[in-house]
């Protein structure tokens, strides 16, 4: 087999084989497959596409480049949820113990974060003695006994993705569906899920801006899940404006205890139950939606979901006494309203511009070896659809740097990301459509 006979089957519009994928996944993770070929192939990829047993293939042969995760002795099906991600994206913390609390295991592995704020692993570092690295025995242990676990995700898992990302990224090939979908989803394979529940963002603020391009890279995930026998639903989201109203780490831990109290915003709640809901059906745990839909209403307004976060931080060595009293948790020096200078209702949000107004605060990291000010970030106190008067706060700066000009700066980032206008603005819809093995249901 040689490359440059795939690359050109691939150039030419035609079908590779299982073994074909496989002999160029394992060649370009080894090194007997150099940049430049995998280039041509990713190309060729991007302007051809891939059938859905290629993407499946590929998928698959990514996930096997590196450690995968057993996760056969934990008793019943293991659910997994991946957003494509956003702005103010707080829900593995408020799922894992939700669906947890229902009965189906979370085994979690996430991430840190390269962009506007940390990942659920920097976040939850927020929480005094949180430990995010678990032997894989001590991994397996606590979701057999306390039903959850969220730790950092192994280095060596899906080592072919991250070195077909890399090369991806400065070659114009990341905005290829086949690409993007099996990189999604070879890390949740790899990871163990048994199902899996996507949250496909969709908006200024979301990877993918248009909702047309969303649901397609939702049917494609959905198409993996069905051809490697995990059953897939994805929910694709707004992220024309930040979920809920904190952006930053220690920010969103807070948020997402008050959403666990039954206390939170109303956009990122209503999410968390949405997609809690589809997590406890595809665990079994209950026949319907609608069915789960109700069971996971009386766990958040019961708290029961609360008492298992606390268990969860606890198992990990934490301080589970944030969930009582968030003051516990990293404070800013300095809190600066952002008030706005005209009067109407707010009829946008730049989520991907408040997003790097969070970053630029010392939320997030514009290089993979900045270091994260867990403190800082901002929450706004408006949102699309609200009314305002002059000088009524937009949103909250959480800051650490007492420097006059950067603090002018951030505010005028901030407020420059508010657009008012004079008139009723109806709010955005939180959900546009949600994609399963049946097909595309628009809401």
């Amino acid at each position: 087999m040689r490359t440059v006979d795939l690359i050109q089957k691939k150039r030419d519009g035609e079908v590779l084989s299982t073994e074909e994928i496989q002999f160029l996944i394992q060649g370009y993770c080894n090194g007997e497959i150099p940049d430049y070929q995998m280039s041509a192939f990713a190309m060729a990829v991007f302007f051809n596409g891939m059938t859905a047993k290629e993407t499946a293939d590929l998928t698959l042969a990514m996930a096997a480049s590196g450690d995968q995760a057993d996760l056969t002795s934990i008793p019943g099906i293991k659910v997994d949820k991946h957003s494509t991600g956003g702005v103010g994206d707080t829900t593995t913390l408020i799922l894992g113990p939700l669906v947890a609390a229902a009965g189906v295991p979370v085994a979690k592995m996430s991430g840190r974060g390269l962009g506007h704020t940390g990942g659920t692993i920097d976040k939850l570092e927020a929480i005094s003695g949180y430990k995010v690295e678990l032997t894989k025995e001590q991994f397996l242990t606590q979701v057999q006994r306390i039903g959850v676990a969220v730790i950092g995700q192994s280095g060596n898992m899906t080592p072919a993705d991250k070195k077909l990302y890399g090369l991806r990224d400065v070659t114009a090939t990341v905005e290829s569906i086949p690409l993007i979908a099996s990189s999604i989803m070879s890390k949740k394979i790899a990871s163990g899920a048994d199902a899996i529940v996507l949250d496909v963002k969709t908006g200024s603020g979301a990877f993918m801006k248009s909702l047309e391009g969303s649901i397609e890279l939702a049917k494609a995930m959905v198409e993996i899940g069905e051809q490697v026998g995990r059953e897939t639903v994805a929910v694709i989201t707004n992220m024309d404006e930040p979920l809920g109203l904190a952006i930053g780490n220690a920010l969103e831990v807070r948020e997402a205890i008050e959403t666990l109290r039954g206390e939170g915003p109303d956009d990122l709640t209503e999410l968390c139950l949405i997609l809690g809901a589809h997590m406890i059906r595809l665990g079994g745990k209950a026949a319907t939606y609608e069915e789960a839909r109700e069971k996971i209403d009386q766990l958040l307004h019961s708290r029961i979901a609360l008492e298992k976060l606390k268990e969860l931080i606890d198992a990990q060595g934490g301080d589970s006494h944030v969930a009582d009293d968030p003051s516990l948790l990293p404070n800013a020096e300095f809190q600066v309203e952002v008030l706005a200078e005209e009067e109407g209702t707010v009829s946008h949000i730049d989520a991907e511009e408040l997003g790097v107004t969070a970053m630029l605060l010392g939320a997030g990291r514009a290089t993979k070896d900045d270091r994260i000010d867990l403190a800082v970030g901002m929450v706004l106190r408006k949102k699309v659809g609200d009314h305002v008067a002059v000088n009524e706060p937009l949103a909250v700066l959480h800051m650490n740097k007492n420097d006059k000009n950067f603090m002018r700066e951030m505010i005028s980032r901030t407020r420059s990301s508010f657009t008012i206008s004079h008139g009723e603005v109806a709010r955005p819809p939180l959900v546009y459509a949600v994609v399963t093995k049946f097909g595309v249901q628009m809401i």
